[in-house]
């Protein structure tokens, strides 16, 4: 079973967006009977050069050939790039014939610009979507989402983001124990769903004030203080009323909201990548008892930790 994927690029692209599927396709191509046939694509062939300086030789664009899989690459320069008619008009005609449209950050901007997440949903960027929701009022842009998949199209977020959707890609047309064994082969955690955060609790939180980015890091490597509105405002030399209000303000969170967001980011990164047992990480993470845990994971993820252990799996190499 031979599948043809095209990546199609345009100067100062990302090149991690290309290579990083790439490289997914390449060795899930060697490890399971379907073959995989990477093209790189662009507007005017030949060489097209990479914001990073290297440059990538890649054929034209042709609406004729077919395609099991279009992936668009993002970049930081995508604004400069998005009058580009021929890759509008390339992916529309092959929306007809190509089993799965896919974007790779910024790249979900290309397949805006061509109609294609008109009814949709999709991501892309955390700090892109904004724009991205301007520009496709017509899709329902998602806001915190490694990948989304709405039918044919595929989007990502950020630049890793476009890896952990090929594995989801290669998953599909292979099985996940070939990917599974690819992320294995690249040193990668198996999986991070579609669903996950882009972004770390710390950043969301901290996004826009410096007046309690300090206070933000030292919970995060405190979790099993005494983390009371009390104890914090003390901390931060204040009274609690005055800081639960001016917290509230800075973040659009309260202290404790903070607190269990940060509690749980850690324990989920240890209920994915330990076999730790749950009642140990509740403690760990200063969770005062495994239910309050389990109740926290519902509320924000929709499925206790051992359901998220069971469908994520253990990662299979660690880097510690």
């Amino acid at each position: 079973m031979r599948k043809k994927i095209g990546f199609v690029l345009y100067p100062d692209f990302q090149i991690v967006d290309a290579t990083g599927p790439a490289a997914v396709f390449e060795i899930g191509g060697v490890m399971s009977t379907v073959s995989y046939e990477i093209a790189m694509l662009s507007d005017r062939g030949g060489l097209v050069r990479s914001s990073s300086g290297i440059a990538v030789e890649t054929a034209l664009l042709d609406a004729r050939e077919s395609f099991d899989t279009l992936i668009v690459v993002g970049s930081a320069y995508y604004r400069e790039r998005l009058d580009n008619t021929p890759i509008a008009d390339f992916l529309r005609q092959q929306a007809r014939q190509t089993r799965r449209l896919c974007s790779v950050c910024t790249g979900a901007f290309f397949l805006a610009e061509a109609g294609l997440l008109a009814g949709r949903r999709a991501t892309t960027h955390w700090q892109d979507l904004g724009h991205l929701e301007t520009r496709a009022p017509d899709a329902e842009i998602e806001s915190d989402a490694v990948y989304i998949r709405d039918g044919q199209v595929w989007t990502s977020g950020g630049i890793t983001a476009g890896i952990d959707m090929a594995l989801a890609l290669l998953a599909e047309d292979a099985g996940e124990a070939v990917a599974q064994s690819v992320a294995q082969t690249m040193v990668l955690y198996y999986h991070r769903p579609g669903g996950q955060s882009q972004i770390s609790s710390l950043v969301q939180i901290s996004h826009g004030t410096d007046r309690f980015s300090s206070l933000l890091g030292w919970i995060r490597a405190h979790l099993t203080d005494d983390l009371s509105i009390d104890a914090l405002a003390t901390r931060a030399g204040m009274s609690a009323r005055n800081f639960s209000r001016s917290f509230k303000t800075e973040t659009s969170m309260s202290p404790a909201k903070a607190v269990e967001a940060l509690r749980l980011e850690a324990a989920r990164e240890r209920v994915i990548n330990s076999k730790t047992p749950i009642e140990l990480i509740a403690g760990q993470v200063g969770f005062a008892d495994p239910e309050r845990l389990r109740r926290a994971f519902n509320r924000a993820y929709g499925l206790s930790p051992q359901k998220m252990r069971q469908s994520m799996g253990h990662p299979l190499h660690r880097l510690d």
